[in-house]
């Protein structure tokens, strides 16, 4: 099975947010589609899902076109879109529903995902905080009602170990989220997008080679300013004698720590690496990334 985006295109007037987007994944993985505020990200997920019309383009599951209503897709927004006044079960279920999951089923699933998600708080009433009071004040305490939607913290909604399990199941992942780290962590191709078009697509692993070793940390017990400024890197942060440098390659990082090994410097850490997505991101567009 696969996925294929091609030439996926949205206009507003003579506005263009989304510029001919295309990229595939052949097999179960993650697929990161980045970019800052405005980019077309969050446009590109609702067109293939079909909750926005295309101006061009196609998406493509196996083949044919994606038909949500025949195929198991879930889309997990940045806002819930959630009822806050509705009690949070209600809405499940009737979510459930219009997906024709039996009741009964819907509410075996919701207990599992709120035992695993540890929100339960949330869905079911809980023993009173003061139970041992009814034999002072008389009568039985009333459970607590669940609490509500509009108190779930987006905290809960990070669940690193169920994106895990969604990959050895095979499953089809596309994360669009500003925590570069997270992203990284589980990733293989990405693109990143910059005013409705795509600036870096690839394979992570070769983006990063491309870019080459030229990220450096070193941390020593003296003042290696000097030092640093004679070798030509470049400062890039600074922390009493810990630095993060750029530098044109291997050769030029071993010329710095050769004249830090002269002077008798003592030198604790010196990694050379290739840049973190986040690095990448910065360089490529120029900003932050936004979910």
């Amino acid at each position: 099975m696969s996925l294929t985006v091609k030439d996926l295109t949205k206009r507003y007037g003579d506005r263009t947010v989304v510029d001919r987007l295309s990229f595939g994944m052949p097999g179960p993985g993650v697929y990161a589609l980045l970019g800052t505020n405005g980019a077309g990200k969050t446009t590109s997920i609702r067109m293939m899902l079909n909750m926005l019309s295309r101006d061009g383009g196609e998406v493509l599951w196996n083949g044919a076109p994606l038909d949500i209503s025949r195929c198991n897709v879930g889309y997990l927004a940045e806002e819930r879109g959630l009822y806050p006044k509705y009690a949070l079960m209600d809405q499940l279920l009737y979510f459930a529903a219009l997906r024709d999951v039996p009741r009964a089923e819907a509410k075996r699933r919701i207990r599992y995902w709120a035992q695993r998600l540890e929100v339960e708080e949330y869905l079911y009433p809980s023993a009173p905080a003061q139970a041992g009071r009814r034999g002072l004040l008389g009568g039985s305490a009333q459970r607590e009602k669940p609490k509500r939607p509009d108190q779930l913290s987006k905290g809960n909604q990070q669940f690193k170990g169920i994106i895990r399990e969604e990959i050895e199941a095979g499953k089809y992942l596309i994360m669009s989220s500003h925590q570069m780290a997270t992203v990284e962590e589980f990733c293989t191709d990405l693109t990143i997008l910059d005013r409705s078009r795509t600036v870096l697509q690839g394979h992570l692993n070769d983006i990063k080679k491309g870019y080459g070793r030229v990220h450096l940390q070193l941390k020593t017990e003296e003042d290696a300013g000097p030092y640093i400024a004679e070798s030509g890197a470049q400062i890039v942060t600074r922390k009493e004698f810990e630095y993060q440098l750029k530098v044109t390659g291997q050769e030029q990082a071993n010329d710095l720590l050769a004249r830090l090994t002269r002077a008798g410097g003592t030198v604790v850490l010196f990694n050379l690496r290739e840049p973190s997505l986040h690095e990448i991101f910065v360089e490529t567009v120029g900003g932050e990334s936004d979910a």
